[in-house]
C-alpha cells in the first residue's frame, strides 16, 4: 500500500481478530501503531479515558494520522430475550464508542491537515441478516450512517472516513458460530462464493482505504462478504 510510510495510526480492539490482523499490516505498510483495547486497560466506551488515550497516542507517536475502529462485541439473542442492559453493552462499544474515538482522533488529523478514519460495520449492518440479533444489526446499521455522516462533515478539513463491512470471519466474537456445524452450514449457505474470508482478507480492505490509493475516497462502505449482499 502506498502512503503508508511514517504514518500514525491509531487501532482499537487491536489485541485479537480483525484488529490485531489490521495492526499488523499497517505495521508492514510503514506505519507506526498504538493499539487501544480492553485487554490493555483502555475502555473506548468511556469519553474521560478515550480523550486521555488519544492525547497520549498523539504524543507518543508525535500525530495521529490514521484511525481504525475495531472494538466490538455481540450479544446473539432475539429481541424479545436480550436484556436492557446487553443492549446497551452491545450499542455502546459498537456504535457509541465509535463515535467517541472518531470524535477524539478528528482535531489531532485536522491538525496534520488530513487523515483517514476506517469503521468496522459488518453486512448485518446493511440487510436483516442471517438469524435473530437485533442489537448487533442495530449497532452496524448505526455505524454505517455514522460513517457517512461523519464522512461529509469532515471531508472540508481534508478527513476521510469509510467503513469496510465484512462477513463472518473466524474471530473469537464468531468462536461460537463455528463451533456448530449446523448453524456454519446455514452460514455458508448464503455465500455465492462458497468460501469466507479470512481477518487478514479484511485488514487488507481496511488498509487500502487507510492508503494514499484511496485518497478521493469518503463515505462509502466496503462489503468483503463473499457476494452475500449481491443476492
Amino acid at each position: 500500500m502506498q502512503g503508508l510510510s511514517g504514518k500514525c495510526a491509531i487501532v482499537t480492539g487491536g489485541a485479537s481478530g480483525i484488529g490485531a490482523a489490521t495492526v499488523d499490516l499497517l505495521a508492514k505498510s510503514g506505519a507506526k501503531v498504538s493499539v487501544l483495547d480492553i485487554k490493555n486497560g483502555c475502555d473506548v466506551t468511556d469519553e474521560r479515558t478515550v480523550t486521555q488515550a488519544f492525547a497520549k497516542a498523539d504524543r507518543e507517536l508525535d500525530g495521529i494520522d490514521i484511525l481504525v475502529n475495531s472494538a466490538g462485541r455481540a450479544v446473539r439473542k432475539a429481541a424479545t430475550e436480550i436484556s436492557i442492559d446487553e443492549w446497551r453493552s452491545v450499542i455502546e462499544l459498537n456504535l457509541t464508542a465509535t463515535f467517541l474515538c472518531a470524535r477524539a482522533a478528528m482535531p489531532y488529523m485536522k491538525k496534520r491537515g488530513g487523515g483517514s478514519i476506517v469503521n468496522l460495520a459488518s453486512i448485518m449492518g446493511l440487510s436483516g441478516g442471517i438469524y435473530p440479533n437485533a442489537s448487533y444489526q442495530a449497532s452496524k446499521g448505526g455505524v454505517v450512517n455514522l460513517t457517512r455522516a461523519l464522512a461529509l462533515e469532515w471531508a472540508a478539513d481534508n478527513i476521510r472516513v469509510n467503513a469496510v463491512a465484512p462477513t463472518f470471519v473466524r474471530t473469537p466474537l464468531t468462536e461460537p458460530l463455528f463451533a456448530d456445524p449446523k448453524l456454519l452450514k446455514g452460514v455458508m449457505a448464503q455465500m455465492p462464493l462458497g468460501r469466507l474470508p479470512e481477518a487478514e482478507e479484511i485488514a487488507a480492505a481496511v488498509v487500502y482505504l487507510c492508503s494514499s490509493a484511496a485518497r478521493c475516497i469518503t463515505g462509502i462502505v466496503l462489503p468483503v462478504d463473499s457476494g452475500f449482499l449481491a443476492k
